[in-house]
């Protein structure tokens, strides 16, 4: 491998007393400049190699501390040519704090320095220590007995949650002598991870957390931290847990034809590997037991869970959610929306589902802060009617608490209104060579999300990059052409948007003036499915629009995309009590609008 340059070997500069405590950013970007410039090889060899020698010095200093002379736990080192030195005071610094904060910076460290493409595709993100404690507390509020319970951490990059079950583990049973309580953790604890320097990693700082038991005994242990895919063990010789908690890696996964079949019951569609993860854990746990995941909130409202979601109310009950309130500053990287789940396994003979329709289960959001500490806002029990497979309605803040018992009551869906969801059938990346700036002959508008106008107006234009105003239709591409008026739904929004829904209508006009028109792949489309509706699409797009609505969908939508399927099963007012208010839905203008439509969910049987 190649040595580091003159360049590389820049003084690290670490925050001073005064600077926030754990802000790493300036020279985490630094470092990551530095790791750019070469191919992605060498970048994760670079990676690999600055996070071994803080985590060789973070080593020394924990063990000199602790009056431990235990050396360092060998492990895939790469030869790079990086001084001890150099990071000294990242380490030093991180060595001072909480085992937990302190291996939580090393793992972020090594993360942040890692290329943007091979961390996304295996999902190498750890997790923060408050919403580690966070869900370790709820799991031993359910009942988790620290003192025996066998738990399995099937992704245990980083060694978050392994090494803090390790500590509750160890703090349980502080009665019996160091040999013990080794040999006793040794046969309760398992963590797998599929990356050889992250094993390295999750063991060293596991030592770390057991180091004063260690030094007493005058020995380590092997074995809890395992290499290796945890989907490709053998369940029956892994035995079942009392509790299988982490955070697994997330993003789409491709299936063995084995693999499929054998995950099958919770699959429709793409597989993403975080929902596998989930079926694997409902597998390994004992009846009675626990799960505790982090994972996106994308599960709860999308169509490719929906099997997933059936899954857990027949096998599981879930007891509990967590919401985190903020996207940006929890995972680095990561805007995806994130929650805490815990589910309890059915005690049911294993093969044997149970008929369910509702969920019950517990509610909060938490507010992380840099400090570690996070602020807790509980909503209490909140229960809520499950169709079979069909997204779970659950709140996420008090204002949504009182909506979401009446949403549950509400069967009325769009297709109860005469409309069907579709999406823009125009991939804008595929007809690149067909776009015009101009109209003429073959050529059609295509409507795009800016189309849209916030205040639910349309207006036709292409302002965004790479977005032009007409299309020019080959043979064979009637399929992309649309004749019939519609509601237009943006696809892509955010939780911090004052709006997750905004639709506008198609109007007449531009019908009339265009022999059809195209929308492209981020609209969604509300289209009539009989001549004439007995809601009209005026009066659909108003109540869209509305912030009930608004409310209703956040309550059942779990990722940016507003998905067709979510749409097709948002719960609306009863079509006989919206046709009676029909003139007001028309022509009621501002608050007395919004207050029409709240009172339609409001008075929800």
């Amino acid at each position: 491998m190649a040595s580091l340059g003159r360049n590389d070997r820049a003084q690290f500069a670490f925050p001073s007393d005064e600077a926030h405590p754990f802000d790493f950013i300036a020279e985490r970007n630094a470092l990551c400049l530095r790791a750019a410039a070469r191919n992605a090889e060498d970048q994760i060899v670079f990676s690999r190699a600055v996070a071994s020698s803080v985590t060789v010095r973070y080593w020394a200093r924990v063990c000199s501390a602790s009056g431990s002379h235990m050396p360092i736990r060998l492990g895939p080192m790469p030869s790079v040519d990086i001084p001890a030195e150099k990071f000294g005071a990242f380490a030093d610094a991180c060595a001072a704090l909480d085992p937990s904060v302190g291996f939580y910076q090393i793992g972020e460290l090594y993360t942040s320095l890692l290329p943007d493409e091979y961390r996304t595709r295996h999902g190498i993100y750890y997790t923060p220590p408050q919403l580690v404690t966070r869900l370790l507390d709820v799991v031993e509020a359910q009942g988790i007995d620290w003192a025996n319970a066998r738990v399995l951490d099937p992704a245990c990059g980083g060694a978050a949650f392994a090494a803090y079950a390790a500590q509750r583990m160890l703090a349980a049973n502080a009665f019996l002598s160091p040999e013990d309580r080794l040999r006793d953790l040794s046969e309760r604890l398992v963590g797998f991870d599929i990356d050889p320097f992250a094993t390295w990693l999750a063991a060293v700082f596991l030592d770390v957390i057991c180091l004063p038991i260690l030094r007493e005994a005058n020995r380590r242990i092997d074995g809890m931290i395992r290499l290796g895919d945890t989907l490709a063990q053998d369940p029956n010789e892994l035995g079942h847990f009392d509790l299988v908690v982490g955070n697994p890696p997330y993003g789409k996964l491709t299936l063995s034809p084995g693999h499929r079949q054998r995950f099958s019951r919770s699959l429709y569609g793409h597989a993403n590997i975080y929902g596998v993860f989930t079926d694997l854990a409902v597998t390994l746990t004992k009846p009675k037991g626990l799960i505790g995941f982090v994972t996106p909130t994308s599960f709860l409202g999308g169509e490719y869970f929906k099997n997933l979601r059936d899954l857990l109310v027949t096998e599981t009950t879930p007891v509990h959610a967590t919401f985190v309130s903020d996207r940006e500053g929890v995972f680095s990287n990561v805007l995806q929306e994130t929650m805490l789940t815990v589910y309890r396994h059915a005690s049911l003979p294993r093969g044997k589902r149970r008929s369910k329709n509702s969920i019950s289960l517990t509610v909060e959001t938490i507010h992380p802060h840099w400090n570690q500490k996070v602020d807790v806002e509980s909503f209490g029990v909140v229960s809520a009617a499950v169709e079979k497979g069909a997204p779970w309605i659950l709140p996420r803040s008090f204002q949504q608490l009182a909506l979401v018992r009446r949403l549950s009551r509400m069967p009325t869906r769009l297709a109860d209104y005469g409309y069907r969801v579709a999406t823009g059938q125009l991939v804008w990346n595929r007809h690149k060579a067909q776009f015009r700036d101009r109209r003429g002959p073959d050529c059609y508008p295509v409507l795009w999300a800016e189309c849209i106008q916030p205040d639910g107006s349309f207006a036709f234009r292409a302002d965004n990059r790479n977005h032009r105003p007409f299309i020019h239709a080959e043979p064979q591409q009637d399929y992309l052409i649309n004749q019939e008026p519609c509601v237009l739904v943006q696809r892509t929004t955010s939780k911090e948007q004052t709006r997750r829904l905004v639709a506008a209508t198609v109007p007449n006009s531009f019908i009339l003036d265009h022999p059809g028109y195209v929308v492209e792949n981020h609209v969604n489309m509300l289209i009539p499915t009989k001549a004439r509706c007995a809601v009209s699409l005026t009066v659909l797009t108003r109540l869209i629009n509305s912030e009930t609505v608004d409310h209703a969908f956040r309550c059942i939508s779990g990722s940016v995309a507003v998905s067709a399927y979510e749409l097709e099963n948002l719960p609306l007012p009863e079509l006989d009590k919206l046709l009676r208010c029909a003139s007001l839905t028309r022509s009621a203008t501002g608050r007395r609008f919004e207050e029409v439509v709240r009172a339609l969910y409001h008075d929800a049987r």
